[in-house]
């Protein structure tokens, strides 16, 4: 008996073992990815966070240095304008440009021709010639006064360096005065606000990258390796990233597992992203550890249960066995007396109280079999006993669990709590029968003496479920599964009349556009199956706002209640037309549509009017909209 008894416990130990590791690595699976998720949401909300302070630090840049170059461009327009005696060979437009600080300094006369500059090889140029130097061309015929353009910086005509100009109209005379700098802080700023500048700034762990999507056409546009190489793999494609502040497994086009972690940031998707090899690794490890633990707390129970079982178990049993098997042979008078330890005591004195009990309810159990005459299970148990007698239907049919069992079999108050228990969740209408599943009702007859209490439990299944068939089938709609239209005016009725003050409620009547020609077309099968789908998505709202049936052929009805104002009974009728939207029914191996239907929507907040006054008015609306138009709903009027 102790080889079998460390046989099992071996394999109960070896069993218990396996399913902790199954939940542990089910929840470090999950611990992992959450802490991952919330690192790379950290991560991906710095990188916003620095790109709208880049963003900041670059429009007060170029705010504050367009001040100052028109500053500039307007002094020098003013000393050129003051000291026209004064030549503009290059030599004094150098002298100009430094006393300004400026780096380019030129005179635009009224042709739109470079007369004077402190680079000579821009002397001469035609404005009108190029694209970048044509917008100052708005300033020479601009008739404002102190007219000018402060130019963003690109690349100038003449050398395609990196220019920002800015030019002012002069006084007394056509012409343009023209300075130029090479926007050194402006594009340090810019060069800040990149992707490959700010992910430099952000550390990756191995396996870890980031980059960023072009929402509208799906090109990468930033990556933290650089954008020296095209990136092809599937993780890279937009539709098969997670949206935003979600995060997915993603397969590469080698079948190479990416985690990737999504942020969505005006027009782009910045993405983070670890090999799922990384997370695996880490998981089984962790789960490995945990493994090797259990190991060694299993060989330890084991030692310690095999010097217990031999030294405090079975002699106790071996002395037990023999009284039994006295017993077994019709030797009831036998008295069990095993001593050593408090449980062999207990066991011996309740192994003669059951001996005794067995004599005097044989011929009780015996008659309840008869009086039942099916299928059934019986209990038993008297005052001042704890042991409860009982056949070995009454678990069956209670299905109670196995670790209650004995709990309950060995102690009489409890096992008449847990029936009183039942007793008290009764079936409504039915006596005595309770639920023990969806599909098995027993019904439990006690009958109480002055000795204890005697009980039959019978298997009532097939009775009630014929029952609760025939009131479903008198109540709903055998094709879609609704509600028939006389039971849903009942319980609308009584939706209206229990609601409280401040509550309103909406009553929608709902008609399929151009359902016979789908009919048909598409024969009745089509035609029923895209009354079931209609069915399908008024049966998705959730319940407890939603009552819906169908009221006739392609007509049915909902009630929308449980709402505080008008607005809430909208949002959810907005949200059942969206599903509705969504939704596309296969009539044929290569036809589909979409499920188009009109309503009316009459509402109330007065529990005191007529539910059939509401559908009257919800019908007069769903005439009007299907005389107007189709494929929505309008309200009463």
């Amino acid at each position: 008996m102790q080889k079998i008894f460390l046989k099992y416990t071996f394999a109960i130990v070896t069993a218990a073992i396996f399913l902790i590791l199954l939940f542990h690595f089910i929840f470090t699976y999950h611990s992992l990815k959450e802490r991952q998720f919330e690192t790379f949401n950290a991560k991906l909300e710095q990188v916003i966070h620095t790109l709208e302070n880049n963003k900041t630090e670059l429009e007060l840049v170029s705010e504050n240095l367009d001040e100052d170059y028109l500053t500039r461009a307007k002094a020098a327009a003013y000393v050129l304008d003051r000291m026209r005696e004064v030549s503009m060979d290059v030599s004094q437009m150098v002298y100009l440009a430094n006393l300004l600080n400026v780096d380019e300094v030129h005179v635009i006369d009224e042709n739109g021709i470079i007369a004077s500059s402190s680079v000579s090889q821009y002397i001469g140029i035609d404005m009108d010639d190029h694209e970048q130097t044509r917008a100052f061309l708005a300033v020479l015929e601009s008739e404002e006064e102190g007219a000018y353009l402060i130019q963003e910086a690109m690349p100038n005509a003449a050398e395609h360096k990196i220019m920002k100009y800015v030019g002012v109209a002069r006084e007394g005379q056509k012409g343009v005065v023209q300075v130029g700098f090479e926007p050194t802080r402006q594009m340090e700023a810019e060069l800040r606000n990149t992707y490959e500048y700010i992910f430099s700034k952000f550390p990756t762990d191995v396996g870890e990258e980031l980059f960023v999507i072009d929402i509208a056409t799906g090109e990468i546009v930033g990556h933290s390796n650089g954008l020296d190489k095209e990136y092809m793999e599937k993780y890279y494609q937009i539709n098969e990233l997670p949206s935003d502040l979600e995060s997915a497994f993603v397969r590469e086009q080698n079948g190479k597992v990416m985690y990737v972690v999504s942020r969505e940031y005006e027009d782009v998707l910045i993405c983070a992203a670890l090999s799922g090899t990384i997370l695996y690794d880490k998981l089984l490890g962790n789960v490995l550890i945990t493994f090797l633990y259990l190991v060694f707390v299993e060989i330890a129970v084991l030692f310690l249960l095999n010097y217990l079982v031999r030294q405090k178990v079975i002699e106790g049993i071996h002395q037990i066995i023999e009284s039994l098997s006295s017993i077994a042979k019709g030797n009831l008078d036998t008295m069990v007396s095993v001593g050593g330890n408090n449980e062999f005591v207990q066991l011996s004195d309740g192994i003669n109280t059951m001996v005794k009990s067995i004599i005097s309810l044989s011929d009780r159990i015996s008659a309840i079999i008869e009086i039942s005459g099916i299928p059934l299970g019986a209990f038993e148990y008297k005052k001042g006993r704890e042991h409860v007698f009982v056949t070995s239907g009454v678990r069956d049919l209670l299905e109670i669990p196995g670790e209650k069992v004995n709990q309950l079999y060995k102690n009489a108050v409890k096992f008449d709590a847990y029936i009183r228990n039942l007793l008290q969740n009764s079936v409504d209408g039915e006596k005595d029968v309770i639920q023990i599943t969806d599909t098995k009702y027993v019904r439990i007859h006690m009958s109480e003496t002055a000795e204890g209490c005697l009980g039959v439990i019978t298997d009532v299944t097939e009775d009630v479920m014929e029952k609760r068939r025939m009131q479903y089938e008198n109540t709903h709609d055998p094709l879609t599964g609704l509600y028939q239209y006389k039971q849903f005016k009942r319980l609308a009725g009584e939706n209206v009349r229990k609601m409280s003050a401040g509550e309103v409620c909406g009553i929608v009547m709902l008609d399929l556009d151009s359902f016979k020609s789908i009919n048909d077309t598409f024969g009745h099968n089509g035609g029923d199956k895209y009354l079931r789908e209609f069915a399908s998505v008024m049966k998705s709202m959730p319940s407890e706002y939603f009552l819906t049936a169908r009221r006739s052929g392609d007509e049915f009805c909902m009630m929308i209640f449980g709402c505080k104002k008008k607005e809430e009974i909208i949002y959810w009728l907005d949200l059942f037309y969206k599903v509705l939207e969504d939704r596309k029914i296969l009539l044929s191996e290569t036809y589909s549509q979409k499920i188009s239907a009109s309503g009316g929507l009459a509402w109330t907040g007065d529990n005191e009017e007529s539910i059939y006054e509401l559908l009257s008015h919800a019908d007069e609306a769903l005439y009007e909209v299907k005389r107007e138009s189709k494929g929505h709903y309008t309200e009463y009027q």
